[in-house]
């Protein structure tokens, strides 16, 4: 099992950065991804998921309307396409893999090495 995250860079506020989650070692079919983000000295916290059965998608109120999680089965990879980008969401970006959707890390077995996204003019 491995998850791949990447599409990390440098943005200056307002613009767009699409991260990628490639799977390998299993189907998207069975599992939801979710991803989870860190700031430097804060906690790590959940900022999006999507489920496995029906893609339903679920969003941390910040992000809401700005960030947007999909799936590509054909390409075993999940993608979350970030616009309007804020300083405060530069951090470290990493998906996770579950059986379902959870604001918890607890809940998360396997984890990608995480991709850097740095907001800031």
């Amino acid at each position: 099992v491995q998850l791949q995250a990447s599409g990390g860079g440098l943005v200056q506020p307002g613009g767009s950065l699409r991260l990628s989650c490639a799977a390998s070692g299993f189907t998207l079919d069975y599992y939801a991804i979710a991803w989870f983000r860190q700031a430097p000295e804060k906690e790590r916290e959940w900022v999006s998921c999507i489920s496995p059965a029906d893609n339903s998608t679920y969003y941390e109120d910040s992000v809401k309307g700005r960030f947007t999680i999909s799936k590509d089965n054909a390409k075993n990879t999940v993608s979350l396409q970030m616009n309007s980008l804020k300083p405060e969401d530069t951090a470290v970006y990493y998906c996770a893999r579950a059986t379902y959707c959870s604001i918890s890390h607890y809940g998360y077995a396997s984890w990608g090495q995480g991709t850097l996204v740095t907001v800031s003019s």
